[in-house]
């Protein structure tokens, strides 16, 4: 997983460069296109591999902050 992960963000980072190439010095308009395909591969495929990939195997109500927890956290001060 982290392999695809390393992978899938060198391509999404040639992409932002070969569109900002093409915005300075070729056609802006494809620059501009590249760009922002870029920008929505890296939100909607690398930010969600990478958050499966952290929070895989840890549970969410360690994470959480329960009525339990207050009563442990003022019970401690």
């Amino acid at each position: 997983m982290r392999t695809l992960i390393i992978i899938v963000f060198i391509i999404i980072a040639l992409s932002f460069g070969v569109g900002f190439y093409f915005k300075l010095y070729d056609d802006a308009k494809m620059g501009e296109v590249i760009i922002g395909l870029s920008v929505l591969a890296s939100s909607f495929i690398l930010m969600p591999l990478f958050l499966y990939h952290r929070w895989k195997g840890k549970r969410l109500e360690d994470y959480t902050l329960t009525k339990e927890k207050m009563d442990k956290m003022k019970d401690k001060n």
